[in-house]
């Protein structure tokens, strides 16, 4: 199947906005193409957002080899590409899981390498809210089994934090690690590491308060158990991917089901328009019951 032609870099059109939250400094390029984009003020705990994008049943991922990233999901939106970039452009800490890596193994997550061609104004955005130009990559690993070659690790592009096991660790050491990248070993009986721990040492090495989670679906699931997602910037896709009945694509969570009664309720803050793909942000900052 041909791959999906890309929406053309046009500007979102506000549907609705709550106007909640300080207006960031979007140099021109950037407010003309996205519009406002307005943040809660700085606080004792770090505000953690999630970006994904999804089709309208609810796939974030094919599960195929080749086609397992979001690009796939979007039909390779340039709107998509661009809002995150503008998301890690204001973000002080980027984290993935290991499934997200290997999706996409020469990636560096950075605005830069998500939409080099609005790179200065992402870097003029940076610089206004005196941030780094990029974040500090965290990438998560129960089992340490992770490529120490991959660019995120040695190209020198990033500052990078894994999080993994005390085995996990034993493991990678033996690769060599690089200069830009610190390890931190957890102890786990199970070879999964709590959401609430990874936070943990995430504040402990970066002094940032934005933290930016763009996946996988089961790291997702984690966060939101624990309710350590303060939004979710979800970008809706104008395609039905479908599910077979043993079919391993994934949803937006993996991993957790939510009993009745205690799923996390969002509140919608914000819709913007891209051609077809609608670009939703909702707040679960009142439905978290235990911080940082």
């Amino acid at each position: 199947m041909p791959r999906p032609a890309s929406t053309p870099l046009a500007p979102l059109q506000k549907l609705f906005e709550t106007k909640r939250g300080k207006r960031l400094p979007l140099p021109p390029k950037l407010a003309r193409l996205y519009g406002s984009l307005r943040m809660p003020q700085p606080r004792k705990h770090p505000y953690v957002l999630s970006n994904f994008v999804t089709t309208m049943d609810g796939v974030v991922s094919l599960n195929v080899k080749g086609h397992a990233s979001g690009g796939d999901i979007s039909g390779f939106s340039a709107q998509d590409r661009m809002v995150m970039g503008l998301l890690r452009a204001i973000a002080d800490v980027v984290i993935i899981g290991a499934g997200t890596l290997g999706a996409d193994r020469q990636h560096v997550w950075t605005a830069r390498a998500i939409f080099p061609e609005l790179a200065d104004d992402y870097r003029r955005l940076s610089k206004a809210l005196g941030k780094s130009e990029a974040p500090l990559n965290v990438i998560v690993s129960g089992s340490g089994e992770i490529d120490l070659r991959l660019p995120v690790f040695a190209s020198g592009k990033v500052q990078t934090l894994i999080v993994t096991t005390t085995a996990g660790a034993q493991r990678m050491l033996k690769q060599g690690v690089p200069d830009a990248v610190e390890v931190r070993a957890m102890r786990s009986s199970v070879g999964t590491i709590a959401a609430s721990a990874i936070l943990e040492e995430v504040c402990r090495l970066s002094p940032g308060k934005l933290i930016l989670v763009e996946g996988g679906p089961r790291l997702l699931g984690d966060f939101y158990a624990q309710r350590l997602i303060d939004e979710q910037f979800l970008t809706l896709a104008p395609q039905i991917a479908g599910r077979d009945t043993d079919d391993r694509r994934l949803g937006l969570v993996m991993g957790q089901a939510f009993a009745p009664g205690e799923t996390p309720w969002g509140t919608l803050r914000d819709v913007r328009r891209g051609s077809s793909h609608l670009f939703l942000r909702y707040s679960f900052s009142e439905s978290r019951t235990s911080r940082i």
